[in-house]
């Protein structure tokens, strides 16, 4: 996927939308379009239709129901990802994927992470979290949904519990500086004055540290800051 930002009004993020059911995506398509800076640009109503779709359509977002007819969103996703040179650990040159589905489980979450899509989205919370999703993803930020992250808590306790060897911090020395930082208010430019560092570095620790931690926002950032001693409350 070629950058195309800074999205906006005039610069829209363009999306594709794949679901067998009309209905849903007419509503999803309300959901995303109340937005100014996002942009529905082609339908599609099953997995086949949008790979095909996505050879003469550009689009900088596919969002894919999981369960639909003749191919899955979940095999759709790990198509796209192959034709575009992507994995789970890297984000494709092509489009960022987000599965949509109606079913809160935890295996189709970890399925959907390992086909190259960038999170997961329950449609009975989609008013709440798709758009908040989309803007993630565009950031090649992840969007973990909570049910999902009570999943990677257990996984993570049973780890240790079994004696495996896991990582003392998420966050690497210099993500704590940028959190840090980022928590206190400070803009991109003044945390690349203050840590010496290009901004575009910057930029790169801040989507780490949002995947890495599972959060979308600055308050969600500086609540973690608090809770790790970072700052003061």
């Amino acid at each position: 996927m070629i950058s195309r930002e800074p999205y906006g009004p005039d610069n829209p993020i363009r999306i594709v939308l794949a679901d067998d059911h009309q209905l849903v995506r007419r509503g999803i398509r309300l959901i995303l379009e109340s937005e100014p800076d996002l942009k529905v640009v082609g339908e599609a109503s099953d997995g086949a239709e949008v790979v095909a779709l996505l050879r003469d359509l550009d689009c900088d977002l596919v969002i894919l129901d999981v369960s639909m007819p003749r191919m899955t969103g979940l095999q759709a996703a790990r198509e796209i990802a192959r034709r575009t040179g992507g994995s789970a650990l890297k984000p494709s040159e092509g489009p960022r994927l987000l599965m949509l589905s109606m079913h809160d489980n935890e295996q189709y979450f970890f399925s959907s992470l390992q086909a190259g899509a960038s999170g997961y989205v329950l449609k009975s919370v989609a008013d709440e979290d798709l758009v908040g999703a989309c803007r993630a993803a565009i950031r090649d930020e992840t969007f973990v949904y909570p049910g999902a992250m009570r999943a990677l808590v257990r996984d993570y306790l049973g780890r240790i519990s079994r004696g495996e060897q896991v990582p003392d911090t998420l966050l690497t020395p210099r993500e704590d500086e940028v959190l840090k930082l980022i928590a206190e208010g400070y803009p991109s430019r003044e945390i690349a004055e203050t840590l010496v560092i290009s901004i575009k570095t910057v930029e790169r620790h801040r989507a780490n540290i949002m995947s890495k931690l599972g959060m979308r926002d600055r308050t969600q950032v500086t609540r973690y800051a608090i809770r790790a001693g970072l700052i003061e409350p």
